[in-house]
């Protein structure tokens, strides 16, 4: 049994399908319904464009290869094998979670406890972080539609607002107004509509960091303000451990050569300066797209350059 033709077209709805290959939150390049490279079916790479076409197919390569099997495994009993839309409810799970084989929803269904019993365990896997997030619940509720009732529930995106972006995922009140706060915390005015971004705004964030200039907020630029957001507040982090153990050594008297200075320091001071360094570039090296974005003005050259690994 493979997903189906309703199931992939499920899936893709929910994980927002981008043909332009983006950095995740993390920092992992990735493409199409949210493809990296340890997918084994493809390696995204700056630059990377592939068509919708092509993002299905390497979806749906990904299923088989990957998560399928382990959902025919987890959802077969010894008398039957699920039904089409049972099945690719579950591919739905595992592939956001990669849990089905763990997850006690699986055993009360194949059990064929009552309706409740099923979609309440279904619905506990609305967590990240120990947070429940408002989308995660969404989404566990219409697996839990699929699965026991099998309805194929279609995303239907709010209607655009003139002058406002496009949104391309299905995102709740509190989701959208974390959003906003993000936009504006970058400097990316959002407006005063409580329910929207400029498109003004989305346009200038997307060409500040090499995305697709569409005006659709959607799984890339999301991921991208997220890694901002993250860069800016462990740069903060970062500038206090670098300052404080620097500032806390007094360089040799008489020595003018910084190098020579630090080579006549006690050891446990060269061990604080080096360790405060090499912080420091770690964090540049980590969030090397985000310092690409204070390069452009000034050097554009080194900006292409880290966003290019």
């Amino acid at each position: 049994m493979q997903t189906s033709a309703q199931g992939v077209s499920a899936l893709e709805l929910e994980e927002g399908v981008v043909l332009r290959a983006y950095r995740d939150s993390v920092g992992v390049w990735t493409v199409g319904a949210g493809l990296t490279a340890a997918s084994g079916v493809v390696k995204p790479k700056a630059g990377m464009v592939i068509t919708q076409e092509q993002a299905t197919a390497l979806l749906q390569q990904a299923l088989r290869e990957k998560y399928e099997p382990a959902v025919r495994a987890a959802m077969t009993t010894s008398t039957a094998a699920p039904k089409q839309y049972e099945f690719d409810a579950g591919v739905s799970f595992h592939w956001n979670l990669g849990k089905i084989s763990s997850a006690s929803w699986v055993k009360a269904w194949k059990s064929k406890a009552p309706r409740a019993d099923i979609r309440m365990r279904l619905m506990l896997w609305n967590k990240a972080g120990g947070k429940v997030l408002p989308g995660l619940t969404a989404r566990r509720a219409r697996e839990a539609d699929m699965l026991l009732d099998g309805k194929y529930r279609t995303l239907t995106l709010p209607t655009p607002v003139v002058g406002f972006a496009r949104w391309g995922l299905i995102l709740s009140g509190a989701e959208i107004a974390a959003i906003r706060s993000g936009f504006k915390g970058l400097g990316y005015d959002p407006g005063s509509n409580i329910n929207a971004v400029l498109e003004t705004a989305a346009r200038k964030f997307q060409a500040d960091h090499g995305l697709t200039v569409d005006g659709i907020i959607g799984r890339a630029t999301l991921s991208t303000l997220q890694r901002q957001l993250d860069a800016r507040a462990k740069a903060k982090t970062t500038a206090v451990a670098v300052a404080t153990p620097v500032a806390a050594v007094t360089l040799p008297t008489g020595t003018s050569d910084l190098a020579d200075a630090l080579l006549q320091l006690p050891h446990a001071n060269v061990v604080l300066v080096a360790g405060a360094a090499l912080y420091g570039v770690n964090f540049l090296y980590r969030y090397r797209d985000a310092v690409a974005v204070v390069a452009q003005p000034l050097l554009p050259r080194v900006a292409a350059f880290l966003r290019s690994f």
